[in-house]
């Protein structure tokens, strides 16, 4: 590649501008964290054990009834909300109860008939019993973070071996950085809007991390190919120019990906379907900060590395 065709590009001075990207990313982690102060972390089932009922009806039923009703006859903590299917008029009461063990059939025969009788012309038939221990719930917490961080690591260790010549650790440490950043502001969007963390963050986060590694390779394969065309540029300028040149494909994947993952949303809010909804928001806030991070967090924390080694090399001559 010729100096004429390098002017010829647009380059934005990413490492210039690289403490806005980091005071932004601050703010987000900060929300984030005001977030669990205000609303907790709400656990799925899943993870934290106890039973889960859905309740199909039609006409009007208060969540609020519902959940003082199933306290007095279980004694245990209940939560309840109410969803509706904007297709077919049908709404559903979800109530979770938690506790370290399951509901019996005695038990939950009790909550149906009292329900029943408290709204005995709504309709109310229960769609959906789940029951979870918590044993398996803490198991399977214990084993979803431990996948994520094996994958966080692998990734690492990858972009550490393939890209050595450009110094692969250093490659390495802030492409793990960056999808650290990834996977807490897909964990926040989930406090934020208080959708339980179960299986589906899980999921998420994995494809999250799969995500936004893809943008960060491509970028840096590009310094290493603008490392060797333009050999006598700092490191900076080189970094600046590769993201400027990779920047409209990252954009671009992630508004394909963005208009997708939005449909879903849509139509599983239209259809009340909470799985495919905890599901959807998430990955579509996580592909937003993936394509964020890649472009504007890896490649400046890059750099800062790579000038402090230069200034540390030079010191020692």
């Amino acid at each position: 590649m010729s100096n004429s065709s390098m002017n010829a590009n647009k380059i934005i001075n990413f490492y210039k501008k690289r403490y806005i990207f980091f005071a932004i990313s601050l703010t987000i982690m900060l929300a984030g964290i005001i977030g669990i102060i205000i609303n907790g972390v709400q656990l799925d089932i899943q993870f934290k054990g106890g039973a889960l009922l859905k309740y199909n009806y039609t006409g009007e039923v208060s969540d609020g009834t519902a959940a003082d009703i199933a306290t007095d006859i279980l004694n245990r903590p209940v939560t309840t909300n109410i969803t509706s299917d904007l297709a077919t008029g049908e709404k559903r009461l979800i109530i979770n109860i938690a506790g370290n063990y399951g509901l019996d059939a005695k038990d939950q025969q009790k909550l149906d008939d009292a329900l029943k009788a408290e709204y005995p012309n709504v309709g109310l038939t229960l769609s959906e019993s789940s029951m979870v221990e918590p044993f398996f719930g803490q198991k399977f917490l214990q084993k979803g973070i431990t996948a994520i961080l094996l994958s966080a690591i692998l990734v690492m260790c990858y972009v550490w071996f393939r890209f050595s010549r450009i110094g692969g650790l250093s490659a390495g440490v802030m492409a793990l950085i960056a999808l650290v950043h990834d996977v807490f502001v897909v964990f926040f969007t989930c406090v934020i809007f208080q959708i339980p963390i179960g299986d589906s963050f899980v999921a998420v986060a994995l494809g999250i991390i799969g995500y936004s590694i893809n943008d960060t390779i491509v970028i840096y394969d590009r310094i290493r190919e603008n490392s060797v065309s333009y050999s006598n540029l700092p490191v900076d300028e080189v970094t600046n120019l590769s993201i400027s040149q990779s920047m409209t494909r990252s954009i671009n994947t992630n508004i394909a990906v963005l208009i997708s993952v939005s449909l879903i949303y849509i139509l599983a809010h239209l259809n009340s379907i909470d799985s495919i909804q905890s599901f959807a928001l998430p990955m579509a806030v996580g592909s937003i900060s993936g394509c964020y991070s890649t472009i504007c967090i890896a490649g400046p924390l890059w750099v800062m590395w790579r000038k402090k080694k230069e200034a540390k090399a030079a010191l020692q001559h």
